[in-house]
């Protein structure tokens, strides 16, 4: 009974991790034999893992299909609005709760993504785990839940903001500002300037978007 429900949550996590990289991207159907066959583990899991992410709709039906699913851009300004305060209030909870090796190793990882500067996709990675451990920093788990929730539904960008011209650089540099914040246990300046953060990180969005429509024929 305990290896299928940890073999549940594999193929759960296995599928999201495959969607949040890329390699399933919006609108592309999955199969449960073809998953099954890449991850290793039987149908069912894989079955009950599709199930769960359209539960949360991360999934959508296309007839009998599911496919990854797309936001649209009023989903995409909700998203960011929700991701904003709530981020923001984490930064405003760490400046006042997190333990001084919390903030250390946070001010660790805004040096060490300083050498990913011209890797937008490991720097990504590095930036979902300085917001991870941003959130938990803020010792509230009731507010780590709502934010898991959040970065859930982030996996359904196709692409890195971080992929724009200088914004990998502009993105550590606000990342510096948040943990300066939070150094100094100002948690107004904390939560202000891990708004500034998603807000540019935002715009950095929408002239991704405009751009990618404008290439179509």
């Amino acid at each position: 009974m305990q290896e299928a429900k940890q073999s549940q949550k594999d193929a759960y996590e296995l599928v999201l991790d495959a969607i949040d990289t890329g390699l399933y991207r919006p609108g592309e159907r999955l199969v449960e034999s073809e998953l099954a066959e890449r991850f290793g583990v039987s149908r069912t899991p894989i079955r009950e893992a599709l199930q769960r992410l359209e539960t949360q709709s991360l999934l959508t039906r296309d007839g009998r299909s599911l496919i990854v699913a797309s936001l649209d851009h009023n989903q995409l300004a909700e998203l960011y609005a929700v991701r904003a305060e709530l981020e923001g209030l984490a930064a405003k909870l760490a400046a006042q709760h997190a333990a001084d090796e919390e903030i250390r190793v946070l001010r660790e990882m805004v040096e060490s993504d300083r050498k990913l500067l011209d890797q937008p996709e490991a720097l990504a990675r590095a930036n979902r785990r300085f917001h991870r451990l941003l959130h938990h920093a803020s010792h509230n788990r009731y507010l780590v839940q709502q934010l898991e929730l959040v970065h859930r539904t982030m996996a359904l960008l196709a692409t890195t903001s971080l992929s724009a011209e200088g914004r990998s650089l502009k993105a550590v540099d606000e990342h510096d500002a948040i943990i300066s914040a939070i150094e100094a246990r100002d948690g107004k300046a904390a939560q202000g300037a891990l708004r500034t953060h998603i807000s540019k990180a935002f715009e950095t969005r929408l002239k991704l978007n405009a751009g990618s429509e404008t290439a179509e024929p």
